[in-house]
């Protein structure tokens, strides 16, 4: 392959666009609703209307509002012109589609009508979104890399081999102000130059895509939507660093996924775009896929390489750092989807177009899944800095049937809770971590006033009692007996010391150990004590307040937070 290989296969794809290409989501959310069958639908109206040589129908990857789907577009060219194949929204985007509606949306083609449900292309939930990472989303058909390289795709992975130096790439990508979009938001520069100056005859490039935190979907999207901008992004940063060998680390609960990278890998394999020699250089990067079972801590980078490396998927201690010792004792470089997804953007539209988008600290732009208590769920991707309340009220469309926000939840189970009060509060790194939440890898949680804050709160800390791996005390048995206390709360049985006793275990789970899961697990109780602790003491014993080992003066509202 060499770049007038990749032009040609770019001018290709675009002279074959037809003058009407009608975009069938097919990624899983509307899959489950049966888009298979409404895409199938749509290829027979087209062939039994006679305009196979006038109209494609693509399958694409998510159009982002989930709470709609089977989702369809369908863009007409001008006279005599072609449809821009990276291009969103060229035409009326119809919800709720059924295998029944085809006929008549082909109709529409002709002149004719329509009651297919319409979306409106001016609504919010589209007009304030910022696509980097999610451009390509519900465009390019993700089981075909023509598609992908007509829309640019692979040109800044020619450019990094032909034209840059390993550390040119690092220079961009530091001074681009990534910051890993997997959770604890470390600088994707530092942590690339860390790996490209340890010395090692072999290096390993890892993509995380362990994605379990309830309720999000982000990572999975990109997987099925647009697999081969992960592809670039991770050759790329195997380039930058020295790494020949890379893995993508995926959940076998996502088999969409998992399948549509097979696909991709092995297209990218074929084009001469994985492998020996890319692009002429000296450059050699494979990519092989691992499945994990499901278990959450797999998303924790030390546990995860020890799954790669066939063991038990268990965190070790740090240091050392995956960047200096990592699978099989080499130095690894591990991103997660979001942050690979970045580079090659990056690459092609420079570290100050990049810098110029978001805050002074959190640079670029962040996807979000939406869900709950929320009129609009599904996919966003806004500017870093964006404020809460424009995310989940004027993207969002608020709470549903007219209900007020009470809270939203960011960051997973190792997150927390952020009340409605502070939804002016911008979405980045520093201003979530100050309300006791985290940005997490972008899951969005949103409850209504029926929520109670001490269920949800239960709710995480079930969840991460099951998925602790169990290989250290605090976590082990620290979230076994917080979780207990907390049933002890809802079930109206405990006193103000089973309450001081929960946030002992809090600080001592959050303090000792050993790895994130642990560490961050006391945050959805610590969060919702801090902001609904009036939801707490209501639960409590009223008879035990007073008296020598009440601790107060007989009121609940005595009881100071210990946070």
């Amino acid at each position: 392959m060499v770049i007038d290989d990749l032009v040609a296969i770019a001018e290709k794809e675009r002279a074959a666009q037809k003058k009407h290409v009608i975009r069938c989501c097919m990624a899983a959310g509307c899959m489950s609703s049966d888009s298979k069958g409404v895409k199938e639908a749509l290829d027979k109206a087209v062939k039994e209307a006679g305009l196979e040589d006038q109209v494609e129908v693509r399958g694409v990857g998510c159009m982002k509002l989930c709470c709609q789907g089977p989702l369809v577009q369908v863009d007409s060219a001008a006279e005599g012109a072609t449809v821009e194949v990276n291009i969103l929204g060229q035409g009326p985007l119809y919800q709720k589609v059924t295998p029944e509606d085809a006929a008549s949306l082909i109709a529409t083609l002709k002149g004719g009508k329509t009651n297919v449900q319409m979306g409106d292309p001016k609504d919010p939930f589209f007009t304030e979104q910022f696509s980097i990472v999610l451009a390509n989303s519900g465009i390019v058909n993700p089981e075909r890399i023509e598609s992908y390289i007509a829309a640019d795709g692979y040109q800044a992975l020619h450019d990094v081999l032909r034209e840059m130096t390993p550390k040119e790439v690092l220079d961009t990508i530091l001074k681009s102000g990534l910051r890993g979009r997997g959770g604890a938001g470390y600088p994707t520069g530092l942590k690339w130059a860390t790996v490209a100056k340890t010395a090692s005859p072999q290096k390993y490039v890892i993509c995380n895509a362990d994605e379990g935190d309830p309720g999000a979907f982000m990572d999975r999207s990109v997987l099925e939507s647009d697999p081969h901008s992960v592809l670039e992004g991770m050759a790329i940063a195997a380039y930058a660093v020295g790494a020949t060998q890379g893995f993508v680390y995926v959940r076998a609960e996502y088999p969409l996924a998992i399948s549509r990278l097979q696909t991709a890998i092995k297209q990218a394999k074929q084009h001469g775009l994985l492998g020996s020699g890319i692009f002429e250089s000296p450059f050699n990067f494979n990519i092989d896929l691992r499945i994990g079972a499901g278990a959450f801590v797999c998303g924790e980078e030390t546990a995860l390489m020890s799954s790669v490396e066939g063991k038990r998927g268990t965190p070790r201690p740090r240091p050392p750092f995956p960047a200096e010792s990592g699978l099989w004792g080499s130095p690894t470089l591990i991103n997660n989807v979001e942050t690979l997804a970045n580079v090659a953007p990056i690459i092609r539209k420079g570290a100050e177009w990049f810098a110029g988008i978001g805050t002074e600290k959190s640079k670029g732009t962040k996807v979000f899944a939406l869900a709950g208590k929320i009129t609009n769920t599904g996919l966003i991707e806004v500017p870093m800095g964006t404020t809460l309340r424009k995310i989940v009220e004027t993207m969002g469309g608020g709470a549903p049937d007219g209900g007020k926000i009470k809270a939203v939840q960011t960051g997973g189970p190792s997150g927390g809770c952020i009340p409605a009060e502070a939804l002016d509060t911008p979405v980045d790194y520093d201003s979530l971590t100050k309300l006791g939440s985290i940005m997490g890898s972008g899951g969005m949680i949103v409850m209504d006033e029926t929520t109670r804050m001490v269920d949800v709160a239960r709710f995480f800390m079930e969840f991460c009692m099951d998925e602790s791996c169990g290989k250290c005390i605090p976590c082990r048995a620290g979230t076994v007996q917080m979780h207990n206390l907390l049933t002890k709360i809802l079930g109206r049985k405990a006193t103000i010391r089973d309450l001081k006793k929960l946030e002992e275990l809090c600080d001592m789970v959050k303090s000792t150990s050993l790895c994130g899961l642990g560490q961050t697990a006391p945050n959805p109780v610590l969060s919702t004590l801090r902001f609904f602790r009036n939801e707490y003491t209501e639960l409590l014993q009223e008879d035990l307040y007073a008296g020598p080992n009440g601790n107060g003066n007989g009121t609940k509202e005595a009881l100071s937070p210990m946070i």
